[in-house]
């Protein structure tokens, strides 16, 4: 084995459906190379599995490029890994030691049921966005770049918030698995633009109603939700969810 090479004991999750059973099953990852990405280890484990009749690992995954939220695991006990502001998919096991053992768990939360091993339904998001995450348009054609001047501060305030990719970081890391990061910067970063001014009165009332019907919990102000969001995305987002709903309901 080279030193660029690592030989890994994983525990990974296995749970057959949401109503089954979960119990962690042993597996070796051996000549890992510390170039390679959590998913591609992950990739490779599950061609050993598959050459020898064994069932793979589920796991989601799509873009690879840290973009699209789907890559959800949490590693260690820490939602995509040990590095931070790293979505899965960009996290290389360089980070690692040789003879680590590593334990690989979904994203735990009563609105986030497992549909199979490490893959959960996260369609709970969806449902938020579809409740008020969208501004009204007119339909024809496209308007002329700058049509709508928008001030720069206000550009930037609302690109920090769109950054966020809707993984669900955020509620795995809360103690109360609540959402309110995810609803506050979807709510935030279309309340900055003048596109975003005719649904702003009853966009906080139904994006927050149809959080609390997901059965996510409740925010406590901890923080954890920020601190393993892979883009971070501020806890200021919260604050102004708050005083846009405050706001709709005077």
């Amino acid at each position: 084995m080279s030193d660029k090479n690592l030989d890994l004991h994983l525990k990974v999750w296995k749970q057959d459906g949401p109503k089954a059973e979960g119990h962690f099953i042993d597996y070796e990852a051996k000549s890992v190379s510390t170039d390679m990405s959590f998913l591609e280890m992950l990739d490779v484990v599950n061609e050993d599995l598959i050459s020898t009749g064994k069932e793979p690992i589920e796991f989601d995954h799509d873009c690879r490029e840290g973009i699209c939220g789907t890559c959800s695991l949490v590693i260690n006990g820490e939602p995509h890994g040990p590095q931070k502001a790293t979505t899965t998919c960009q996290l290389h096991m360089r980070t690692f030691d040789n003879g680590d053992t590593i334990y690989i768990e979904p994203f735990r939360a009563k609105a986030f049921p497992v549909i199979k091993d490490l893959v959960v339904d996260r369609s709970a998001f969806d449902r938020i966005i579809q409740s008020g995450g969208y501004i009204s348009v007119a339909t024809g054609n496209a308007p002329d770049a700058h049509a709508v001047p928008v001030e720069k501060a206000k550009s930037d305030d609302a690109f920090m918030s769109a950054a966020c990719i809707g993984c669900g970081a955020c509620v795995a890391a809360c103690k109360n698995a609540s959402a309110s990061l995810f609803t506050a910067a979807k709510i935030s970063h279309l309340a900055a633009f003048p596109q975003g001014q005719p649904e702003r009165t009853l966009r906080a009332q139904r994006m927050v109603a149809q959080m609390d019907e997901e059965q996510f919990g409740a925010c406590t102000n901890t923080g954890a939700c920020s601190a393993a969001c892979p883009k971070e995305i501020s806890l200021e987002n919260i604050a102004r969810m708050n005083r846009e709903y405050l706001k709709s309901n005077i």
